[in-house]
């Protein structure tokens, strides 16, 4: 603990690690990575709103970083597969502790359900037109406004 007179001093190790695990999808990944290697696509079907952009984006930043491995694997057709190194599974207890702590501290709603892809497609195509018909004169649009 500092005293009044000395300020308390920021370890610039702990703020690079917690600025880089705690950017936005960044634990997320993470997360999934530790219970299992992973494909673009499943990493993509298990962190909810994540675009392709920003998970390529955060991959390439972990696999600089050491803690993300990225793997081709040359089949037919070739896969590339994402897993954590060393460095990456040795944050398994840091994950740990912040998962017991959400557990105790953290409350949401239950989120809404997402509506089936089946269901987007066709709700898509029977959705009403908006506006007026192109038929209709300028008079009878403006009268119905």
């Amino acid at each position: 603990m500092a005293s009044a007179e000395t300020p308390p001093q920021l370890c610039h190790k702990f703020h690079h690690a917690s600025e880089l695990v705690g950017r936005r999808w960044t634990g997320a990944i993470i997360y999934v990575l530790l219970r299992a290697r992973c494909r673009f696509a499943t990493l993509r079907e298990a962190i909810p709103d994540i675009t392709d952009r920003m998970l390529s984006e955060r991959l390439q930043e972990l696999e600089q970083e050491g803690i993300v491995e990225r793997t081709v694997v040359p089949d037919t057709p070739v896969r590339v597969e994402y897993a954590l190194t060393e460095k990456g599974r040795a944050l398994v207890r840091t994950f740990d502790a912040l998962s017991q702590w959400a557990d105790a501290w953290i409350k949401l709603d239950k989120p809404s359900p997402k509506p089936s892809p089946s269901h987007t497609a066709s709700s898509r195509h029977s959705r009403p037109k908006r506006g007026l018909p192109k038929d209709m004169s300028r008079t009878s649009r403006r009268s119905i406004s």
